[in-house]
């Protein structure tokens, strides 16, 4: 298969220090893949620099065949976006979801704008009379759908998924990650998610890899994770205390059924 991203060694630097260092690793078109680690290992940075918000890097980021550059790309626009942790700081306070929805069309000049906002809004799972609320007017979960609805607007097929269901309810999280299996498999998507959470790992992708202190220490197929057979030391640290230490903030994910 084809390789929707290509990373090979990465090092991003914020200040005099590089935070993510040598990080090599490729997602195939169509796999779900993660990045797990603590806090401060590395894996929103490398989000970051793959859509342009972490500048200063190094390495290769090569998206669909082409290698990314530092600079303004409208075509990697429509082949990556980026759906953040928190939905309520990532959208405009004072722009209706109508706006936030509309705005990615207008930039890039695409037509039938009602037809599309409103046929988003159903595939997400949002009553359209929904259109013309402000983000304070809405739940945490109807929020995210929103987020998640702008990142698909310019129908790209990779989606970097930065903690999209950390900053909800435990209840919600199920539904916007049943979502987000069912557009992968309806949109032929290719996803790059950022989780601490190991449960949500094995519900929602095909692989992971292991980040400690800005360098990848292992990859995974997730049938080891779900067997808790890591080959790291590290790695088996951290699915005790994810999985045997209290974390259980993805055991709940249920299927769609």
């Amino acid at each position: 298969m084809s390789c929707a991203l290509e990373i090979e060694g990465l090092f991003v630097r914020y200040g005099r220090d590089d935070v993510v260092r040598d990080v090599s690793f490729a997602i195939e078109t169509g796999e779900s893949y993660a990045l797990v680690g603590e806090s401060g290992s590395g894996k929103s940075t490398i989000l970051r620099a793959i859509v342009g918000m972490a500048r200063d890097w190094r390495g290769v980021i090569r998206v669909d065949g082409r290698d990314r550059v530092n600079r303004i790309d409208r075509q990697f626009a429509r082949h990556c976006q980026m759906v953040f942790q928190d939905p309520y700081a990532s959208l405009h306070p004072r722009r209706t979801v109508n706006d936030t929805l509309t705005e990615p069309l207008k930039i890039h000049g695409i037509g039938a704008r009602d037809a599309r906002v409103i046929a988003m809004m159903e595939d997400v799972g949002l009553d359209p009379r929904f259109r013309f609320r402000f983000p304070h007017q809405l739940s945490g979960g109807q929020r995210q759908r929103v987020a998640i609805a702008r990142a698909l607007m310019l129908e790209p097929k990779l989606l970097l998924l930065d903690e999209p269901t950390s900053a909800l309810d435990v209840s919600v999280q199920a539904e916007i990650l049943n979502l987000l299996v069912r557009l992968r498999a309806e949109r032929d998507l290719t996803y790059l998610l950022v989780t601490h959470s190991l449960p949500v790992v094995g519900f929602l992708c095909d692989r992971l890899g292991v980040l400690r202190y800005g360098q990848l220490v292992e990859e995974a197929p997730v049938e080891r994770l779900r067997a808790g057979t890591f080959a790291t030391a590290y790695a088996q640290e951290l699915y005790g205390a994810s999985l045997g230490g209290g974390d259980r903030s993805g055991a709940t994910v249920v299927a769609e059924t």
